[in-house]
Parts: C-alpha cells; sequence; structure tokens
C-alpha cells in the first residue's frame, strides 16, 4: 500500500456487502466442514485464549471458534461482556482485569478479535505485552481508514447521544503492531470492512493470511480456525 491509499480507499461496494447473506449458509455448513478438522491441526499445549466479538455481537457469535480451540486443548474463553457496542470505560477495565486473572492463572494468554473485537486485543496487547502471547486479528480496521466500512453508520445510530469516539475511549487506535507477534487474517470479499483497512504492517513479528468466506462468517470459517491452531501450536 503506498501513502496514498489511505485517501482512496473506500468501504466495500454494495455487492459485497449483499454477499455477506452468504454467512448463512457457511454457518449452516459449518458443523460439516468443521467434523473432524481439528485432527489434522496440532493439539494444544492449555494454555488460556481470549475472544472478542465484533460490533453488534457477543459470546454466541464467537462459540463455534471457541468450541474448535477447546477441542484442541486451549482454554478458550469468551470476553463475557454481553454485545459489542464500542469501546466503553467499564469494557476496558474489564477487559483489563479479565487479561490479568487469566495470565495469573495460566500464564501468557494468547487473544483473538474479530473486526472490531481486533482493534480491542491489538491495543490490550500494546498496553500490556507481558501478559500476551499472541494477537489474531479477524478483519479488523486496523490500518488506513477506520470508518471504510459499511457499519459506520449503524454504529452512530446505535450510540446515538454518545460522541462517536474512534480513539476508544483510551484504546487509541495505532497502526503499528503491538510488540507481540500479530496475524491478520483477511478476505478480499469482505463486504463490512475493506479488507486494505485489516492488514498489519508486515515486520519480523506481523503477518497477513488471506482466507476465503464472508466477514460474518470468520467465527466459523474452517481457513480461521486453521490458521489460527498452527499459529497457536508454535512455541513462545
Amino acid at each position: 500500500m503506498t501513502p496514498t491509499d489511505a485517501d482512496t480507499v473506500r468501504a466495500p461496494s454494495p455487492r459485497l456487502l449483499l454477499l455477506e447473506a452468504r454467512a448463512a449458509q457457511e454457518l449452516a455448513l459449518s458443523p460439516l466442514r468443521l467434523r473432524g478438522l481439528h485432527r489434522d491441526l496440532p493439539r494444544g499445549d492449555g494454555h488460556a485464549v481470549l475472544v472478542v466479538p465484533g460490533f453488534g455481537a457477543g459470546d454466541a457469535a464467537t462459540r463455534p471458534l471457541r468450541r474448535a480451540l477447546r477441542a484442541l486443548g486451549y482454554r478458550a474463553v469468551g470476553w463475557q461482556q454481553g454485545v459489542n457496542l464500542g469501546m466503553r470505560p467499564a469494557v476496558k477495565e474489564a477487559l483489563n482485569a479479565q487479561l490479568s486473572v487469566l495470565h495469573e492463572r495460566h500464564g501468557p494468554v494468547s487473544l483473538i478479535g474479530w473486526s472490531l473485537g481486533g482493534v480491542f486485543v491489538r491495543e490490550l496487547a500494546r498496553h500490556r505485552p507481558q501478559q500476551v502471547r499472541r494477537v489474531f486479528t479477524l478483519g479488523s480496521p486496523i490500518n488506513l481508514r477506520p470508518d471504510a466500512n459499511n457499519m459506520m453508520a449503524l454504529f452512530r445510530l446505535m450510540n446515538a447521544g454518545r460522541p462517536v469516539n474512534l480513539d476508544l475511549d483510551g484504546f487509541r487506535r495505532r497502526i503499528p503492531s503491538p510488540p507481540v507477534p500479530c496475524t491478520a487474517i483477511y478476505t478480499r470479499t469482505d463486504g463490512i470492512v475493506a479488507w486494505p483497512c485489516c492488514l498489519e504492517p508486515e515486520s519480523d513479528h506481523a503477518e497477513n493470511v488471506e482466507v476465503r468466506g464472508s466477514h460474518l462468517g470468520m467465527p466459523f470459517n474452517p481457513e480461521v480456525l486453521r490458521a489460527i491452531a498452527e499459529r497457536l501450536a508454535r512455541r513462545p
């Protein structure tokens, strides 16, 4: 990406947004597609994995991913904050406390954030790198323009009466990667977030992995699970 791309990148087209309807089919097929997949993936070492949902979603949306990770041997947990409506001081405090408890009990924690949840876990790792083992973002607006997506109108509607704070109330969105291993998983057919905005600036500790599928289907996409499982199994 060139410096001018931040000025020209736009939200996904209406055609890509309509294609997000395929997530319903992806969900229906996910039990069949995920069945037996864990037998081909490396087993986990039991460390804790915290999964944060995207905007407008809660822990129910990430249950397929957490269930698959638990089958591999990880202590995968949800964020336990209800529906993600954006960063609030209480949410920030709860995430910090949850990370501290998991770290105290199980050692460094791997963080997975879907969509806006990826922005949260990335900044959590930036503030507390000593407690974090690895970060994964799934279709998250972490680069270029955070408003190049098809959720801004809904975000403003659901936050009516509140100032729209893209700096996340203290979790300031910073483009440079946090100082831990980072993997950004993205799809070029994302109908919610412009895919160039989902990329980590590549470095010796950050990488980008492309998968096929929808934005809404990432928590139950077998390619996403494989990419995560293969990296979680690496020695820290």
